[in-house]
């Protein structure tokens, strides 16, 4: 299937959010995810299923002051 995330199109086998950060090693912890425009629990990460044409935004979060 072709999903596309933070802007850039890919191919993926797999069937959820988890195996897709699994592979990119996203640490769940530090990140969030928007799927077609709404906000993934992290609680639900290993259920949210993807499907050909999703869009995902994975944004990770910097310490600063």
């Amino acid at each position: 299937m072709r999903i596309r995330v933070n802007g850039i199109d890919i191919e993926f086998e797999k069937t959820t959010l988890k195996e897709l950060l699994d592979l990119y090693r996203f640490n769940p912890s530090k990140i969030m995810v928007e799927k077609n425009g709404r906000i993934v629990e992290k609680e639900n990460y290993a259920t949210e299923t993807l499907q050909d044409g999703d869009v995902l935004e994975i944004a990770r979060f910097v310490g600063g002051g």
